[in-house]
């Protein structure tokens, strides 16, 4: 939700307004809508999930307005498979290491991410 309510950058321009849509389907961001990862089948695609009561109740309460107060408006997050956080995610430096909540490392976004 905090990339479908960006007022600026990349993300401000794909929603057009607050597409949750554009932002999900943005090709390269998220795993579970690909079909295949590297040329081979993806089996963990939201094509062959069915979802349990406690997920629509999750995406609810995102859609509502909520979130976790520990993420603020951190626009990335990613698994990095080691113990440690890269101090900066995207590649391209416009996000900042900002916390780690289990498995998982968010990143804000610098000046430099209004100008991608």
């Amino acid at each position: 939700m905090n990339r479908v309510q960006a007022s600026e950058g990349e993300y401000a321009r794909v929603s057009q307004g607050g597409s949750i849509r554009n932002i999900v389907f943005q090709p390269g961001q998220f795993d579970c809508v690909r079909e295949t990862i590297n040329g081979e089948y993806n089996p963990q695609n939201i094509y062959n999930m069915n979802p349990t009561d406690v997920h629509y109740e999750i995406a609810d309460w995102a859609l509502s307005g909520n979130k976790l107060n520990e993420i603020g408006e951190c626009l990335w997050y990613l698994n990095p498979f080691r113990p440690t956080c890269g101090s900066t995610f995207p590649t391209n430096g416009c996000g900042t290491f900002h916390t780690r909540l289990g498995d998982h490392c968010f990143y804000r976004p610098t000046n430099l991410y209004a100008d991608t």
